[in-house]
Formats: C-alpha cells, sequence, structure tokens
C-alpha cells in the first residue's frame, strides 16, 4: 500500500460528512493508531469519537498543504485548514503533524501542534 497523506485523510475523515466514518478510518490509520494533540494523547477509539464530534460542527472546509516530508516510516507535514462551522463561524489554523507509519502504509502516530490564524 502507498503511504497515506493527512490531506487526504482529512478531506475524508473530518469534512466528508456523507462518507462512512468506520471505513475512512480503516483507509488512513492503523488499527492501534494514536493521536497526541494539546498534550493529550487519544488511542483510535478516542480519535474516532472526537472525529464525529468535530463533524457535527463542519459545514466545510479546506486544506492546504505548506511542506510534506517522508523518510521511511517516518512522516512530518505542515497545512493550513479553513473551517466553517454549523453555526457560521470560521477558523483557520496552521498545523505541524509529526508522526509514523505502520507497515501497511497507513498512520501508526501522529502528534500536532498548532496555532490560530486571521480568518
Amino acid at each position: 500500500m502507498n503511504p497515506v497523506r493527512i490531506s487526504d485523510a482529512l478531506l475524508a475523515v473530518a469534512f466528508d460528512s456523507k462518507r462512512d466514518l468506520s471505513e475512512a478510518l480503516d483507509q488512513f490509520y492503523a488499527p492501534d493508531y494514536t493521536h497526541r494533540s494539546d498534550g493529550k494523547t487519544l488511542d483510535r477509539a478516542e480519535f474516532a469519537e472526537m472525529v464525529t464530534q468535530a463533524r457535527t460542527q463542519i459545514v466545510s472546509g479546506t486544506v492546504t498543504v505548506l511542506d510534506e516530508l517522508r523518510d521511511g516510516s517516518r512522516y512530518a507535514e505542515r497545512h493550513v485548514f479553513e473551517i466553517t462551522l454549523a453555526d457560521g463561524s470560521t477558523a483557520k489554523r496552521e498545523i505541524a503533524i509529526f508522526g509514523s507509519y505502520a507497515e501497511d502504509g497507513r498512520f501508526h502516530h501522529l502528534s500536532e501542534i498548532g496555532f490560530d490564524l486571521p480568518a
């Protein structure tokens, strides 16, 4: 399997509410996936719960990749995402992600850090 990209994962998992979430998670994230953000590490079930909650609030979104690097099983990427929420508000954030791939090319672990940008 070719290694996945976080931009494709975000589009499928967070922004495409019509797509089955379990199917999207299986495509991009290994069964033992862990996600670290804001000092807290989530297992795959907790990550799925977080994404499920986000999907109820996000109406639309875009991802612009700024930098992306793969080196063996290591992955790093920096992107800007812009979202529109159900209440009409918008958000724009720059995110840096560092992580690793599982042997099958799906994400095994990702750690992210980011900051808000002017909308």
